[in-house]
């Protein structure tokens, strides 16, 4: 395909993403917005990044020039108010909305290129921090992939697997969208940790706000934001948002230090957490034993460390096999 036919069809894409989502707008300002129209919306918003995108710069764009008409009424006639609200539903509809959106500090230059993800990877053990191009931080846990983009104009991640903490710049104008599986964490000037585990996706806030929102089975619920103690849990088919205490808060990011920290933890889930960061897995051997009740800090390499507490603590017997460290009473 030559340089001139692919700049054609990704402005006919970004065309169609614009007419896409300022129908959707313009319908649910109509007020005909029932349960059926909400499902259809929420399936297109669900089906990739750049419905998102298209939909939240839009709305931006929107809803800063209601603001703008409010603030103008005492000084302009209702019926110039309705000519400009009827122009730029015009505007919108055809695409023209890229005009708004340069007016608000948008560039289409975003749309003349599809988003290019650098693909960044831990190792079992690993740990390695990434800063964007605004000062913007991202942690990577053990054994954890990431595609990010980080251009003037579109600032996005995909947690393809395993744990990242965030500390990200908040820009009205260009949001930071984090997706993982069917989900997706949008920024609000925020300090979050996401963790992708298989079936199992968790968003901790720390600082700032957070938007969660939902996809696959659960698009139908309305995003949630997130305050600072807040932890979303979402499986396919559950969401739940809990508030817990600060100290497990801290504990959750001791890997960012070298360490596993461990309040009332089971032994076969301080396992399981060691089994991450470790290569030779340590092995529950029986079900009681699973079920003692570790407290206190590790190295996330210290295995041998861990596996002489048990002994010393809870008098388990430990043995040496080809497929592990198995621990039992």
């Amino acid at each position: 395909m030559t340089n001139s036919a692919e700049t054609a069809r990704r402005i006919s894409t970004a065309a169609d993403l614009e007419e896409a989502a300022s129908a959707w707008i313009e319908q649910r300002d109509r007020g005909d917005w029932d349960a059926a129209a909400q499902s259809q919306f929420d399936a297109w918003f669900a089906q990739s990044l750049e419905n998102r995108i298209a939909y939240w710069r839009l709305e931006a764009a929107w809803d800063r020039t209601e603001r703008l008409a409010a603030l103008r009424g005492s000084e302009t006639s209702r019926a110039s108010q309705a000519w400009d609200n009827q122009v730029f539903r015009r505007i919108a509809k055809i695409g023209g909305v890229l005009s708004v959106l340069a007016m608000a500090g948008a560039a289409f230059a975003f749309y003349l290129s599809a988003p290019r993800y650098q693909t960044y990877a831990t190792t079992v053990g690993g740990h390695e921090t990434l800063t964007l191009s605004d000062g913007s931080l991202i942690e990577l846990s053990t054994d954890s992939v990431i595609k990010l983009v980080d251009t003037a104009h579109i600032r996005a991640a995909k947690l393809e697997k395993g744990e990242a903490y965030f500390e990200i710049k908040h820009y009205a104008a260009h949001p930071f969208i984090v997706t993982v599986g069917d989900h997706s964490v949008v920024d609000l000037g925020t300090k979050f940790l996401i963790r992708n585990d298989p079936g199992r996706i968790e968003v901790s806030l720390f600082e700032g706000r957070a938007r969660f929102d939902s996809g696959g089975t659960l698009h139908s619920q309305a995003p949630r934001v997130l305050t600072p103690g807040e932890v979303a849990v979402a499986t396919a088919d559950f969401l739940s948002v809990t508030r817990v205490p600060q100290r497990n808060l801290t504990a959750a990011l001791g890997w960012r230090r070298g360490v596993l920290v461990f309040y009332h933890t089971s032994l076969a889930d301080a396992v399981m957490e060691f089994n991450r960061y470790n290569r030779e897995p340590l092995i529950i051997g029986d079900e009681s034993t699973g079920h003692l009740i570790v407290n206190g800090a590790f190295p996330t390499n210290g295995v041998a460390v861990f596996v002489q507490a048990a002994k010393d603590v809870f008098g388990v017997r430990v043995e040496y096999r080809s497929d592990g460290i198995v621990i039992s009473r």
